[in-house]
């Protein structure tokens, strides 16, 4: 690939809230660009991007699809790798490793919701890794629609800076248009031609007025990032340029200062290939980003790769996917270099150089096979043994790790065991590929049961994983009732010594040492093991120290409590002995265990919940009700307001242990009026007496409360 093509490459994904359009809008864009001839419907199960058998049955997306596509405009062909992302916030995940990788986004918006609780956790995620954006305001063609007003909640809720670049012409089922301000032209769609037809005509006269405003405020706005364009808005506006503007907008969009706003309803075929046009025009190449900063694991020093095939390669693997048909295929990025097949690659977490058998660019859930992936291109492997979602692949002479991904923790579980015992190594099988795929999702075996518990983000997450092992692996399943993932800590601060002797016939084992154990410092955020070693002149030799570190890092899996993990704890070693014979690692090791288990109870232990931050959308009369249901869920009511539809949004911080189910109670409390959306928000106490009853159904410490 020629280093000029680069320019004309595209790396995309659309994101959403639930419902707001993404995959309808998807397939349009496949549609048009001709990768298709016949337009999939979320709603029939047809579509091409949600091609596994739940997302068709549930309407939903859940696994972020990944296809490469051809779009001319201005003349010149580019290359657009689309990757579609789920809303529901369930599957968090999918959004965050995607856009770990894209260079920009449409963020998508129903013309009647408008901003809801979703829109707002991936902006954020995308704000966090730097992806630009343009606006896209669907579903202009329902009741309801208003495009100002989704415009006005942007700058209001997100903060963001949107800057309109189209005027709708009509609303609602009078739809029929856009007034493009960019050009000052109007585009009509044809109904009876799926929207392959347009045509572009002078603006309506009842329209010119409104036009000329909204093209005041976005020159206006752009001409900060254009010194020609901002003297011409001064001097004269109407010698400004069609070229001028478009070069003002994509540099602002390019910086993230701006987002370029678009509508249409791609369910009626219109608008979507402005959508197009516009993307190739504002979002980035692999050219425009920053060069990407990694770090060398020999020096440990900061090195940066840029976007050239003539730079060494470095690509990072977002995604692993079980295909029916080739195994297991690894989606990956390239940022510089190119990964060619035949060739090897080097993955930096194993230490270890991966032949690279097959690659292929992809198109949904087919696969066209390529000799090589270049820089600014994404593509699937299939043949690696080893490689996790975010790891970085590289030239072994020149090894570079990028910066991985964080994932949250899992907050359920439950028990899972297969409907009869000859299934027991497929379900095996099925749930560690199941795990390979999601980080979120983690199995374990409890050592006192023996049963097998799957954890996961949500309900509606585990259910879908259920489904899948049903599906795709041919495993029934009987499942337990769900189970909150509860944490330790630990509120006090001990100090105690701790001693570990054991003489036998040989050398014996010895360890001493006086520690410190609470909770950690306020500034100390990163969670884990906060270890301070204040030992003076050798009482404990240094070599023995990180054994001391180990134990207590071991030991935090298991709290006193219940043996539920501790996420963070201080230890303060402060003095110690040691004997010059019968002392070894092992034995500090030991001895540090069971300093833990000592601290830990007498340090005031206490179980940790997992809260939820939940929004519910009800209709004014059903509120009373809702708010009397949540409070006794234990549930903290943290605001409410109205929405533009009349409904009224209640805030709330909810424990997860009192939402099993709430879905259907919530149903019946609104007469199926009411939505709701609940995400991860963090793990807070429980009091004494609802944890005397946890402990009393796990056989934990109830004394210790």
């Amino acid at each position: 690939m020629a280093h000029k093509d680069l320019h004309f490459t595209r790396n995309i994904g659309i994101m959403a809230h639930i419902d707001a359009g993404k995959t309808t809008t998807s397939e349009r864009i496949l549609y048009y660009t001709g990768l298709t001839h016949k337009i999939g419907e979320t709603h029939d199960g047809s579509a091409t991007m949600d091609w596994m058998e739940q997302e068709q049955e549930r309407g939903i997306t859940i696994t972020s699809a990944a296809t490469t596509t051809f779009w001319k405009y201005l003349g010149d062909m580019y290359k657009i790798n689309l990757i579609d992302t789920p809303g529901h916030v369930d599957f968090t995940v999918e959004v965050e490793r995607s856009l770990r990788v894209l260079d920009g986004a449409i963020a998508t918006y129903c013309a009647v919701g408008g901003v809801e609780p979703q829109s707002e956790t991936v902006w954020r995620q995308a704000d966090k890794y730097k992806v630009p954006r343009i606006g896209y305001v669907n579903k202009m063609d329902r009741s309801g629609a208003n495009f100002f007003e989704v415009v006005r909640q942007m700058k209001d809720v997100l903060g963001a800076n949107p800057c309109p670049i189209v005027v709708p012409i009509g609303a609602e089922e009078t739809f029929v248009g856009l007034v493009d301000l960019v050009k000052m032209k109007a585009i009509y769609w044809h109904d009876e031609s799926l929207g392959a037809d347009f045509d572009v005509t002078e603006i309506p006269a009842d329209l010119e007025d409104e036009a000329q405003e909204w093209r005041d405020k976005m020159l206006e706005k752009v001409a900060e990032f254009d010194e020609v364009l901002m003297g011409k808005y001064f001097d004269d506006p109407s010698t400004i340029t069609e070229e001028e503007v478009m070069r003002a907008l994509r540099a602002a969009t390019i910086k993230m200062e701006v987002v370029p706003m678009l509508c249409g309803s791609s369910f009626k075929n219109k608008g979507v290939q402005t959508l197009l046009d516009y993307a190739c025009a504002f979002l980035p190449s692999p050219l425009d980003t920053e060069n990407v900063v990694g770090v060398n694991p020999e020096t440990g020093e900061e090195e940066d790769r840029k976007p050239s095939e003539d730079d060494k390669t470095c690509a990072l693997a977002f995604k692993i996917a079980t295909d029916p048909y080739v195994g297991r295929l690894t989606f990956f990025r390239v940022y510089s270099g190119k990964v060619a097949s035949g060739s090897y690659i080097y993955n930096t977490r194993s230490n270890k150089k991966e032949r690279v058998s097959r690659l292929f660019q992809m198109h949904s859930n087919k696969q066209n096979p390529v000799e090589a992936i270049g820089a600014g291109d994404i593509g699937a492997g299939v043949g690696f043994k080893d490689i996790h979602t975010g790891d970085t692949l590289c030239d072994e002479d020149f090894p570079i790790v990028l910066e991985s991904m964080d994932f949250p923790e899992p907050v359920i579980g439950i028990a899972v065991e297969p409907k009869t015992q000859k299934d027991m190594d497929k379900l095996g099988t099925g749930l560690a590929k199941l795990a390979e795929e999601d980080p979120t999702f983690t199995v374990k075996t409890d050592q006192e049961t023996g049963q097998t518990v799957i954890s996961g983000m949500g309900e509606l997450h585990l259910e879908v994983l259920i489904e899948r092992l049903r599906v795709e692996f041919k495993v029934e399943c009987n499942q337990g009732r769900p189970q909150v993932n509860y944490k330790e800590a630990v509120t006090k601060e001990i100090q105690l010594r701790e001693t570990y002797k054991k003489q036998t016939g040989g050398r014996g084992k010895f360890a001493d040492m006086i520690v410190k154990v609470g909770p950690v410092d306020e500034d100390f955020t990163k969670g884990g093991l906060q270890f301070v070693d204040e030992i003076k002149g050798g009482n404990i030799p240094k070599e023995f120290i990180p054994s001391v570190q180990k134990g207590f890092e071991t030991a935090m899996k298991n709290g006193v409590l219940a043996g539920y993990p501790l996420d963070s704890l201080k230890v303060t070693l402060i003095d110690g002995s040691y004997h010059p014979v019968d002392s070894d690692q092992l034995s500090f090791e030991i001895c540090a265990i069971q300093a833990y288990k000592k601290a830990c109870e007498k340090a005031g232990p206490v179980l940790m919940e997992p809260m939820m931050k939940l929004e519910v959308v009800t209709p004014e009369e059903s509120m009373g009700d809702v708010i009397g249901d949540l409070n006794k869920r234990r549930g903290q009511i943290e605001g409410m307001e109205s929405s533009r539809s009349g409904a009224r949004i209640v805030k709330a911080i909810v424990p997860l242990a009192e939402m099993f189910g709430y879905v259907t109670a919530l149903r019946t409390i609104s007469s199926g009026r009411a939505t709701s959306s609940m995400v991860y928000s963090h793990h807070a106490p429980v009091s004494s007496s609802i944890a005397k009853q946890v402990l009393e159904e796990q056989n934990g410490r109830v004394d210790l409360v």
